[in-house]
C-alpha cells in the first residue's frame, strides 16, 4: 500500500457498503475454495473467509478501484492464514462485526441466511467436484507452499505476476517452485496409479521376460 494515510480517499460508509458489495463480494466462492484448500478443513476455512473480509473491509480504502479484486482478497487471505490463522487454529473467533454491521444486516445476507448451514456444505461439495478424489487428496498432501502455487495458478488462473504478488515472492521463485510442485503432484498420483493396478502392459511383459532370461 503505497499511499500514506492522509492521502488515502475517504469513503461515505454507504458509498464503502456499495463497492464493497459489488467488487469483492463476487469473489467468495473462489475464496473459500482457496481458504479450504489450505486449511482442509470447513469450519476453518469459514472462519478464515470471515477474517479476509473484516481486514479487507477495514482496509477497503487501500484498494485501488479497477484492479483485481480477487487477487487483493487471495493476498489478504494467504497473509492471514500464515501470519495469524496456524497461530490460533481450531481456537473460538474473537469477532468485532461493528465495522460491517452494514453489510452483514443487508437484505441479501438475510437471503443467504435461508439456506442456513447448506451454503458452505455445497461450496464444499463444488471444491470436490472440481477435482477428483484422487488429484485431491494428492494435493492436499503437499506441503502448504507447493499448495499453494498449484491453487493460484492451476485451478484459479492467475499468472505468474499475479501469484508473485499474492505470495510476495519473485517471480522466479513462482515459476521453479510450481515446477516442483507439479512434479511432486505427478510423482503421486503415479504412484496411485500403481497401487491401484494400473500400468503399463508392455512394460510389464517385458520385466517378466527379462525375469525369465534372467532365470
Amino acid at each position: 500500500m503505497s499511499d500514506s494515510p492522509d492521502r488515502v480517499p475517504k469513503l461515505s460508509k454507504e458509498e464503502k457498503d456499495r463497492r464493497f458489495q459489488a467488487e469483492l463480494m463476487p469473489v467468495i466462492d473462489s475464496l473459500y475454495n482457496f481458504a479450504f484448500r489450505l486449511t482442509l478443513d470447513e469450519d476453518d476455512a469459514n472462519d478464515l473467509v470471515q477474517e479476509t473480509y473484516l481486514k479487507a473491509y477495514r482496509f477497503f480504502e487501500y484498494f485501488e478501484q479497477g484492479t483485481n479484486a480477487k487477487a487483493w482478497l487471495f493476498r489478504i487471505l494467504k497473509n492471514s492464514f500464515i501470519n495469524d490463522f496456524r497461530k490460533k487454529s481450531k481456537q473460538p473467533a474473537k469477532v468485532d462485526y461493528s465495522e460491517i454491521e452494514g453489510y452483514y444486516n443487508s437484505e441479501d445476507v438475510e437471503s443467504d441466511s435461508d439456506v442456513g448451514g447448506t451454503s458452505s456444505d455445497m461450496r464444499q461439495q463444488a471444491v470436490r467436484d472440481l477435482i477428483g478424489d484422487e488429484v485431491a487428496s494428492a494435493l492436499n498432501s503437499l506441503p502448504v507452499d507447493f499448495r499453494t502455487v498449484i491453487i493460484l495458478c492451476d485451478l484459479e488462473g492467475f499468472t505468474y505476476e499475479e501469484m508473485a504478488k499474492v505470495l510476495d515472492i519473485p517471480i522466479g521463485t513462482v515459476r521453479s517452485r510450481l515446477h516442483r510442485a507439479r512434479n511432486f503432484l505427478k510423482d503421486k498420483l503415479e504412484k496411485y496409479a500403481q497401487s491401484m493396478g494400473y500400468g503399463s502392459g508392455a512394460e510389464d511383459q517385458e520385466t517378466d521376460e527379462d525375469d525369465t532370461i534372467t532365470d
